[in-house]
């Protein structure tokens, strides 16, 4: 996967591409080989993570079979070896297959926090506080800058159902982009759907269930988010299979929407656990 924020390095570049590099940019080297096994499961990671960063450091991969003195030079015994330059020289290691989590800390441990992260930052504790308007303006200007971003697509995807413009949020969501933040994406989708075929009138109402589940729905577009949860248990109590489990879907994406940050989550997580078992 070659793009601008990732490079292939050899003997002859890595003094410009790297060391040079550095001096200004962050760059994380992958040292791995083709008969190497947990190489394919580590570069594709590292791929989608320089990727995700958009320029905030620099991916140099280096195959240790084409570039044996460089491997020999930075003491490479074992690949996958993760190795990270800053200012010219060696600042972090990681060596063998890691986990996503640990690559984004070892990465974020390289990074000063950028322009771009920190109104990512400022964007998502306005959602949290649910200040919708103040959020939606930072996210819009982040992504003209960032079309692609995750985090801010999620939150849009957030504002929107707030703003009771589902179909907006479905688009997003049956094109976000494979991150970190694409499981939050696909809980929100049960609530997404929903949300659509009611407001476009397509949702029968034809029991006392079905009225307080469409009660439920109004209730989350108004950032009622408790009283919505407490209507869709009060469904739940009566018929655990409503619709086929729509109800616990939903559920769940209203508890994405308020967050785990949120005191209340908790709480209602483990009244969900209650009410089916």
């Amino acid at each position: 996967m070659g793009s601008e924020y990732i490079i292939d390095i050899n003997d002859t570049n890595f003094e410009y591409e790297v060391v040079q590099y550095s001096l200004n940019t962050p760059v994380v080297i992958d040292f791995w080989a083709e008969w190497c096994k947990p190489c394919k499961t580590l570069t594709p990671l590292l791929e989608m993570l320089a990727h995700e960063a958009g320029g905030s450091f620099r991916l140099a991969r280096v195959n240790v079979d084409q570039c044996p003195n460089l491997a020999i030079q930075f003491g490479v015994r074992s690949i996958p070896t993760v190795k990270a330059f800053s200012q010219g020289e060696v600042v972090g290691e990681i060596v063998g297959l890691q986990p996503e989590p640990r690559l984004r800390e070892f990465i974020a441990g390289i990074l000063p926090p950028s322009p771009l992260t920190l109104a990512i930052e400022k964007a998502n504790s306005l959602l949290a506080l649910r200040q919708w308007s103040e959020a939606k303006k930072l996210y819009t200007s982040i992504l003209e800058q960032v079309p692609d971003n995750p985090a801010c697509l999620l939150g849009m995807v957030k504002i929107y159902i707030i703003q009771k413009q589902p179909d907006k949020a479905l688009e997003i969501l049956r094109n976000f982009p494979a991150s970190r933040y694409y499981t939050n994406a696909e809980t929100l989708l049960p609530l997404v759907e929903t949300l659509s075929k009611f407001t476009a009138g397509k949702f029968l109402v034809t029991t006392d269930q079905d009225q307080t589940f469409i009660n439920s729905l109004n209730l989350v577009m108004r950032g009622n988010f408790a009283a919505a949860l407490d209507g869709l248990l009060d469904v739940l109590r009566e018929n655990k299979s409503y619709r086929n489990g729509l109800v616990r879907q939903v559920f769940l994406s209203i508890l994405e929407m308020m967050g785990e940050e949120d005191p209340e989550t908790r709480e209602y997580r483990n009244e969900l656990a209650s009410a089916l078992f």
